[in-house]
């Protein structure tokens, strides 16, 4: 059994140990896809900070959370508040498949968003 010590505690908190999930967009172009990652806690926050808004439309919410999910291939989020409107005008097909996996690889309750749709 490995036991951690300070240094090696360092380096692991240094490092990124977020899994990513490549999901294919063909919409937006026969090859693309979009790397949908698991949330860090500061982005889980932030994430379920925005969802506790008063009556907020879907778009918003599943916007809210690709911001928080969408990174490129080295793991860095590609999306920030400039994007939103632009992002809930794309399809809603795309967008529900995209929250799809968001919500699966965070290991979110798909009820949580469903239920803050329906407030």
């Amino acid at each position: 059994m490995k036991s951690l010590n300070r240094e090696t505690m360092k380096a692991i908190l240094a490092a990124r140990h977020l899994k990513a999930e490549a999901v294919a967009v063909p919409e937006w172009g026969a090859d693309t896809h979009v790397w949908v990652s698991e949330m860090s806690g500061l982005a889980r926050d932030a994430f379920y900070a925005k969802k506790d808004e008063e009556n907020p439309p879907i778009s918003r919410l599943q916007s809210d959370l690709l911001l928080a999910t969408v990174v490129d291939e080295a793991g860095e989020l590609i999306l920030d508040e400039a994007d939103i409107n632009a992002l809930r005008a794309q399809s809603s097909t795309v967008l529900d498949r995209l929250v799809a996996v968001a919500v699966r690889i965070n290991g979110m309750r798909a009820e949580s968003l469903e239920d803050a749709e329906k407030n």
